[in-house]
C-alpha cells in the first residue's frame, strides 16, 4: 500500500470525525433547553464535562504511551463514546444527563489529541512536514457539511443528534482500522514522567496562553447557541453560521506551513488573542442575530490557529516517549479546566449579567491575556538574548 493511499485514511477519518463534533457540539445545548434547564443548569450540564476530562485525559494519554499501538486506545474512545450516545435520548432527567455526560466524555475527550498524535507521527515518518494542516482541513469540511445538514434536522428534530453522531462514530471507526501502526514508545520500559514538559518555560507559556483563550472559547461553544436564539435566530440559520465559522478556517489551514517557517510562534497566538477579543467585544455590541453570522469569520483565527499551531508546538518539543501525553496534556488544560471555567463560571454568570456583558467581559480577559504575557515573552527573549552574547 503506497503511502499517499494510506495518508487517504487520515483524510477520510478527520473528515468524518468533526462530523460528529458539529452535531454534538453545536446543538446539544438546545437540546437541553428544550428539555427545559435554564441557563445556569445548562452551565452545569456542559461544566460536567470538561471536569470528567480532566481525570480522562491522563489516563488515556498514558494508556496510549504505553500501549503496543495507539490505534487500538483510539479505537476504544471512538467506540465507547459512540455506544455511549446511543443511551442519551433514555431519559431527559437532570441527574441522569449528568452521569451520561460524564460517561459520554470519559471516552470522548481524548479522541481529537490522541488522533492528532498519531497522525502527526505518521506524517513525520512519511516525511511531510506540511502535511497536518492539509488533513485537518478535511476536518474542517465536514464539520462545515454537518452544520449545514443538521441545522435543517434540528429545526424539527434536535434529539435525532444522538443517532446521527453514533453513526458518524461508526464510520470513523472502519477508518481507524486501516490506519497504520503507530507504536506507543514506551511500550519497551522506557518511563518518562509527564513533569518533565513542565521544564520547558516557552511550552509552558504557550500552554498558559493557549489555555486562557480556551476559557472564553468555552464560553462561546456552550453559550452560543443559546444567545442566538436569545436574539431572535433560528435553528437552521445557526446551523449557517457554524458553516461560516468552519469555513472560515480554510486560509489558515492551506497557509499554515509557510507561516510557521516565517511567524514565532508566540506572535501567532498573540494574533488569535487579538482576533478572539474583537470577536466577543462585537457579540456583545450586535442586536440583530443574523449581524453575528459574519463575525464568525474570526473564528478561522482563533480556534484552529491555536488548535494546529499547539499541536505541532508539542509534536515538535515533546519527547517521542510523551508524544501522546503531551497532547493529551494540552487537551486537558483547555477542553478539560479551561471549557470548566468558561462553561460553568460563565453559566453563573450569565444568569446575574446575561449573555451580552459576557461576551464582554471575556473581551477584556483575552485583551488582559495577550498584555500580560507579550510583556512576558518579552523579558524571556531578553534573557535569550543576553546568553548568547
Amino acid at each position: 500500500m503506497t503511502a499517499s493511499f494510506r495518508l487517504s485514511y487520515f483524510y477520510l477519518f478527520y473528515f468524518f470525525i468533526y462530523m460528529g463534533n458539529a452535531v454534538y457540539g453545536t446543538f446539544i445545548p438546545l437540546y437541553f433547553r428544550d428539555a427545559g434547564f435554564d441557563a445556569s443548569q445548562i452551565g452545569i450540564l456542559l461544566g460536567i464535562g470538561p471536569l470528567v476530562a480532566i481525570f480522562a485525559q491522563p489516563v488515556w494519554g498514558t494508556l496510549s504511551d504505553r500501549a503496543k499501538t495507539k490505534n487500538h486506545i483510539l479505537l476504544l474512545l471512538i467506540a465507547g463514546s459512540g455506544g455511549a450516545m446511543l443511551l442519551y435520548p433514555l431519559s431527559d432527567g437532570f441527574g441522569y444527563l449528568l452521569a451520561m455526560i460524564s460517561i459520554f466524555t470519559f471516552f470522548q475527550a481524548s479522541i481529537f489529541a490522541l488522533s492528532d498524535a498519531i497522525t502527526l507521527e505518521e506524517l513525520d515518518r512519511q516525511r511531510w512536514a506540511g502535511g497536518f494542516s492539509r488533513i485537518r482541513l478535511a476536518g474542517t469540511i465536514g464539520f462545515a457539511l454537518m452544520s449545514i445538514a443538521f441545522g435543517l434536522i434540528a429545526e424539527k428534530r434536535v434529539d435525532l443528534m444522538f443517532a446521527v453522531y453514533a453513526m458518524v462514530m461508526a464510520v470513523s471507526f472502519a477508518f481507524v482500522l486501516r490506519f497504520p501502526s503507530v507504536a506507543g514508545h514506551q511500550k519497551q520500559g522506557r518511563r518518562i514522567r509527564i513533569w518533565v514538559l513542565f521544564r520547558n518555560r516557552k511550552l509552558v507559556f504557550y500552554l498558559a496562553v493557549n489555555f486562557v483563550l480556551h476559557i472564553t472559547l468555552g464560553y462561546y461553544y456552550t453559550f452560543f447557541p443559546l444567545y442566538f436564539q436569545e436574539l431572535g435566530g433560528s435553528n437552521a440559520w445557526l446551523g449557517w453560521s457554524m458553516v461560516i465559522s468552519s469555513l472560515s478556517e480554510v486560509p489558515f489551514l492551506l497557509l499554515a506551513g509557510k507561516i510557521f517557517q516565517r511567524v514565532r510562534i508566540h506572535y501567532i497566538l498573540f494574533g488569535a488573542g487579538i482576533a478572539a477579543a474583537l470577536r466577543w467585544y462585537l457579540f456583545s455590541a450586535i442586536h440583530d442575530p443574523y449581524w453575528t453570522i459574519p463575525v464568525q469569520v474570526l473564528h478561522g483565527l482563533i480556534f484552529i490557529v491555536l488548535s494546529v499551531t499547539m499541536a505541532t508546538v508539542i509534536n515538535r518539543e515533546v519527547p517521542d516517549e510523551l508524544k501522546a501525553s503531551g497532547q493529551t496534556l494540552n487537551a486537558l488544560l483547555c477542553l478539560g479546566v479551561a471549557r470548566l471555567i468558561g462553561s460553568y463560571a460563565g453559566g453563573e454568570a450569565s444568569e446575574i449579567w446575561g449573555m451580552r456583558d459576557v461576551f464582554l467581559y471575556n473581551a477584556v480577559l483575552a485583551v488582559g491575556c495577550i498584555a500580560v504575557f507579550a510583556v512576558l515573552f518579552r523579558r524571556m527573549d531578553g534573557r535569550s538574548t543576553k546568553r548568547s552574547k
